[in-house]
């Protein structure tokens, strides 16, 4: 498995993650959790756009990663 694939993989579990830590937030009544999983969201969603644009920078200095699918 290549780098950018890794990357992409790692990139779409960041991004499942923060859904479904809003989802639990969205799912309870219990303040002190709804505020821990709203945090949790937030720094996953912050390490979605670092992976991001990790994933940018290298698709730039490959070209060969930009049309893999």
């Amino acid at each position: 498995m290549s780098t950018i694939n890794k990357l992409e993989q790692a990139l779409a579990g960041a991004k499942g993650l923060a859904a479904q830590f809003k989802t639990f937030s969205l799912d309870t009544d219990d303040q002190n959790a709804k505020q821990m999983f709203n945090q949790l969201a937030t720094t996953t969603e912050n390490m979605v756009q670092q992976i991001q644009a990790r994933v940018d920078f290298v698709k730039s200095e490959e070209p060969q990663y930009t049309q893999q699918k």
